[in-house]
């Protein structure tokens, strides 16, 4: 397993309030997240520091390499993470109304449990195809499943950035999970939005196709996002399954 990650702050932002980290369990599960942060002068980049670290901490402690399992650790301490997030809102007035999204991933042998809240997302790239997994907790999102728009003017749609669901907004979250099946040479993506605003799939599955490591692979998307823009902080987890790495180790 080839992992690598990778946060910019963009052309246009004073400030990073993405963040991003690997943990494992007792196990040996692999459980990659990233989140985006929002609200407050501060509370963005405090939001998310706290929910991945809190998050990432307790997995550390956990001792189980079952799916079904860690997914409902997962959802408790999810909701567990969201009245934490309001609290600490609520105690300082420069960090009124933060909160921040999640996606997360637990690798295990042959399966991927991916869990998300708000607009990140985790991506599959499986033999020249990239899928994406996690939900899309946003205005656009349920405005293109109800029928209301369609999926090219969902791309440039004026509330794009508007989520329906985020940590530490309100007092209940209901976080989205996926199982999947996973193959040897499966590469799974998690990224926040400054990416996927920036790059479209097309592009981004075409990074994901050269043979190159995950970190030039993850420089190569950073530098695609900034390339158009940059409007917002961008932040990438590639996670490469494939065992063998020397071809592209001699590139």
């Amino acid at each position: 397993m080839d992992v690598a990650y990778r946060t910019d702050i963009g052309r246009q932002r004073d400030n990073n309030e993405d963040y991003v980290q690997i943990y494992r369990n007792q196990q040996k599960v692999t459980f990659a997240v990233v989140a985006d942060g929002m609200g407050g002068h501060l509370g963005g980049d405090i939001a998310s520091d706290m929910v991945v670290t809190h998050f990432g901490e307790a997995f550390e402690k956990t001792d189980s390499a079952d799916i079904h399992t860690i997914a409902h650790w997962a959802k408790q301490l999810l909701t567990l993470e969201n009245k934490r997030v309001i609290q600490a809102s609520q105690k300082k007035v420069e960090l009124s109304n933060m909160g921040t999204t999640l996606v997360g991933a637990f690798v295990f042998p042959t399966k991927l449990l991916v869990v998300n809240v708000g607009d990140s997302r985790c991506y599959l790239y499986r033999h020249s195809q990239l899928r994406q997994l996690s939900f899309d907790h946003s205005l656009v999102n349920e405005l293109l499943i109800s029928g209301a728009i369609t999926a090219q003017e969902a791309k440039h749609h004026p509330n794009k950035n508007i989520i329906t669901q985020s940590l530490g907004v309100s007092e209940g979250v209901s976080p989205t999970f996926g199982f999947f099946d996973l193959q040897t040479q499966d590469q799974i993506l998690l990224c926040s939005d400054g990416l996927t605003n920036m790059v479209d799939d097309d592009q981004i599955a075409q990074v994901l196709a050269e043979s190159q490591t995950s970190e030039q692979k993850c420089d190569q998307l950073i530098t695609a996002a900034n390339a158009a823009g940059g409007q917002d902080n961008i932040t990438v987890l590639l996670i490469d399954l494939q065992a063998d790495r020397e071809d592209s180790a001699h590139d």
